[in-house]
C-alpha cells in the first residue's frame, strides 16, 4: 500500500515512515525538503497519485497566533483537496488531547480549525488525539521560565512517549477509517509542575519549579482533566524513567 507521510521528516513521521516500511509498505516521507509544500500546494498532486492512505503529522513552523491558523487552514484546505482528487480512502491526522478545551490558546485554535476542516471534508479520516510528547518537556519548561523559577500549572498530564506515538500512528494509518477521534497516552498520570521537576532534577538543571494554579499553558489556562484522556484510550508502556534514559543515552 502507497502511504504518504506529510511532515515525514520529523519526530513522529520519521519514526512512521520506518515501522511501515518495515511492516512492508510504500511510505513516503513528504515534505518542503522533498519539493511538498501543502501551503503552496507544491508536490501535492505528484506525490499524491496512487496513494491510498494520507498521514498528517506537521506541525506549524511558527507558533504565533496569525500564522499557526494561516498554516492549519491553507495546508488543511490545500491537503485535503488533493485527497480528493487523488482518490485517498483514508486521512489520519495527529492532534492534541484537549484541543477542544484549549480556545484561548491560539496554537490550539489552530488545530481546532484543522480538525473542523477534515470533519467536513469527503475523505473518510481518523483524528488522533495525543496527550504530550516526553519531548518537549524542556520546551514546556522554558515556557514558563522567569529566571531560576519555572511557574507551572498543577493540572494533570499523562505523557507519552515518541515512539509510543508512532507505534499507534501505524496502527490507525493501517486500520480502518474511524470518522471520528481516537486517543492516546502514556501510562503514568501526574501532575505538569510535578513532572517537568522530575526532568529539570534529572537532567541537573537547577531550576525550581513552582505551582501555579494560575500559571497559562501556551496561553490557555489549564484544568485537572484538561489535558488527560476522558474515557476509553490507547496508553503507550514507555514510563518517564525509561525515556529519559534513553533519550541520554541517544543524545
Amino acid at each position: 500500500m502507497k502511504i504518504v507521510v506529510i511532515g515525514g521528516s520529523g519526530l513522529i513521521g520519521t519514526k512512521l515512515v520506518n515501522i511501515l516500511r518495515q511492516r512492508g509498505h510504500e511510505a513516503i516521507a513528504a515534505s518542503p525538503a522533498s519539493g511538498v509544500n501543502t501551503l503552496t500546494g507544491q508536490g501535492l498532486a505528484e506525490v499524491l497519485a496512487g496513494t491510498q492512505v494520507v498521514v498528517d503529522v506537521a506541525n506549524s513552523p511558527s507558533f504565533e497566533d496569525k500564522a499557526v491558523l494561516e498554516f492549519f487552514e491553507t495546508s488543511g484546505r490545500n491537503l485535503l483537496a488533493a485527497e480528493a482528487a487523488a482518490g485517498v480512502t483514508h486521512h489520519i491526522a495527529l492532534s492534541v488531547v484537549g484541543t477542544d478545551k484549549l480556545v484561548e490558546s491560539g496554537y490550539f485554535r489552530g488545530k481546532i480549525a484543522q480538525e473542523k476542516l477534515i470533519r467536513a471534508a469527503s475523505v473518510p479520516y481518523t483524528i488522533v488525539h495525543s496527550t504530550q510528547f516526553m519531548e518537549f518537556l524542556g520546551g514546556i519548561a522554558q515556557s514558563g521560565t522567569e529566571g531560576q523559577t519555572v511557574r507551572l500549572s498543577p493540572a494533570f498530564v499523562q505523557p507519552i512517549a515518541s515512539d509510543d506515538v508512532a507505534a499507534a500512528m501505524a496502527d490507525f494509518t493501517l486500520g480502518a477509517p474511524v470518522n471520528g477521534t481516537v486517543e492516546i497516552a502514556g501510562p503514568e498520570k501526574v501532575r505538569l509542575s510535578d513532572l517537568v521537576q522530575r526532568f529539570l532534577t534529572a537532567s541537573k538543571d537547577p531550576r525550581k519549579v513552582v505551582a501555579d494554579p494560575q500559571a497559562r499553558y501556551f496561553g490557555a489556562a489549564l484544568k485537572d482533566d484538561t489535558l488527560v484522556p476522558v474515557g476509553k484510550a490507547r496508553l503507550g508502556g514507555i514510563r518517564f524513567e525509561e525515556w529519559f534514559s534513553k533519550s541520554q543515552a541517544r543524545a
